[in-house]
């Protein structure tokens, strides 16, 4: 219920497909926010059932029966009220009601009979993965069915790898792990895939197979799925379209994943936003290097540039952004694609004046003797000749005069001598309007 928290649309979906039983927090004192509705109906749609902790109970302005109300119009209405939904009063700071909290989740878990076999071949989903400087990369999986051990070759989307450690949820080293328990596995040569299915390969040969297959699958349907363009559409190129090219790096992949959904609402009709590489870890050369062959910028979410990288950066002058919130990368990306928008001029007219006299001056051409009728006439203002109410000639002032003396500006009332660009069809009668034109920044 905080800035960013939105972009983590997919990180819940995923949540509920892969639990069981899903404990949804919502202050008794605030009531449900748009988060916690949106993750009550990715449970509703995972048909996962729910259980609801009203949390802040404790305090003096908590209402749990107007909450429960607001939550009743959305199909999570209470046991006690004839729903099938359990609440529970909780408060995180006293730890009051935590007990009878724990105990629904086993009276839940005992009603839908959860099992799993821990004999079978184990499996289970990435939940999360991550580069480590020290470790390598670390994938956290939640197991679901078998017994996952050190030395068995897993599986995880595109890649597999042999197990050489784990680590349970408290940091400590762990030789296997059974269902619904959740550990980081050390050993896979790439980042895992978020919320991809992960399970235990008999041997090597059978895992390069699979992971083979998927390879070749996912080149195919990326080819399928690109635009083909005729030979008119490649001749005509994109019009001019203007585009800003981002190379994205993060912490986690699941941040990855909620920054690119961010990004891609984002209205794109006026600059294309074009996310070239994003991967997790630190910022490094070679993001350096293909921000100068592509002409992109580079974002870090969470991560930064190493040394090497940054003097890189200063030398080949790419710039690098680094953030740790989401929606302040979300307004500086806006704000880029802001500035190659062209600005836009607009007119703000100053002033009026009339043609009373015409002066021809040898080596200047005519000057009109006029008089400022409202506003002011400034230095370097620009001017219509207004004949007839038509404009006959729209250029910038070249002199401004008093008497003898060259001024700055001649207020209302006053009379001066004007001098225009490359114009002499001066007439008398003829008005002058006087404006100024003034750049500001193009938005999206």
């Amino acid at each position: 219920d905080t800035p960013g928290h939105e972009a983590f649309t997919e990180m819940r979906a995923r949540g509920a497909k892969v639990t069981d039983i899903v404990i949804l927090v919502v202050a008794a004192t605030e009531g449900p926010m748009p988060q916690t509705l949106e993750s009550a109906d990715h449970a509703k749609a995972a048909k996962v059932p729910v259980i609801v902790a009203l949390n802040k109970c404790d305090l003096p302005d908590a209402n749990p029966d107007k909450v429960k109300q607001t939550m009743a119009g959305h199909d999570l209405a209470p046991e006690e009220w004839g729903g099938d939904t359990i609440y529970v009063n909780v408060s995180a700071k006293t730890g009051e009601g935590i007990e009878d909290l724990l105990e629904s989740v086993l009276l839940q878990a005992e009603m839908l009979e959860l099992k799993a076999n821990p004999k079978a071949t184990a499996r289970g989903i990435v939940i999360e993965s991550r580069l480590d400087k020290h470790r390598g990369c670390v994938a956290t999986v939640l197991v679901q069915q078998g017994t996952l051990k050190s030395g068995q070759i897993l599986v995880a989307g595109t890649c597999f790898g042999k197990i050489r450690a784990m680590t349970d949820s408290y940091g400590k080293a762990v030789k296997e792990a059974g269902p619904s328990e959740p550990v980081e596995v050390l050993g896979l040569p790439e980042a895992a895939p978020v919320g991809e299915l992960a399970f235990v390969a008999k041997d090597e040969r059978m895992a390069r197979t699979i992971t083979t297959e998927r390879i070749d699958r996912a080149r195919q349907e990326a080819a399928d799925s690109k635009p083909k363009l005729t030979l008119e559409e490649l001749l005509a190129g994109d019009g001019g379209t203007k585009e800003l090219r981002v190379v994205l790096k993060t912490d986690v992949q699941g941040s990855q994943e909620a920054i690119k959904a961010a990004l891609s609402k984002l209205p794109e009709d006026k600059v294309k936003l074009k996310v070239l590489h994003s991967a997790i870890g630190g910022v490094t050369e070679s993001d350096i290097n293909l921000g100068v062959a592509s002409k992109a910028v580079v974002l870090g979410f969470n991560v930064r540039p190493d040394s090497k990288a940054i003097k890189m950066a200063e030398s080949e002058g790419v710039e690098v952004f680094t953030f740790n919130v989401i929606y302040e990368l979300v307004d500086a990306v806006r704000n880029l694609m802001e500035d190659r928008l062209d600005a836009l001029v607009k007119e703000e007219v100053i002033g009026h004046a009339e043609i009373r006299n015409v002066f021809t001056i040898p080596k200047i051409g005519a000057v009109a003797g006029s008089a400022v009728v409202d506003g002011k006439v400034v230095r370097g203002c620009w001017l219509r000749v207004l004949r007839d109410s038509r404009v006959v000639y729209e250029g910038k002032l070249s002199s401004l005069r008093r008497f003898k003396d060259d001024v700055k500006e001649v207020q209302s009332g006053y009379e001066c001598g004007i001098g225009l660009e490359n114009f002499n069809d001066l007439k008398l009668g003829d008005r002058f309007e006087a404006f100024l034109k003034v750049e500001e920044k193009a938005t999206l």
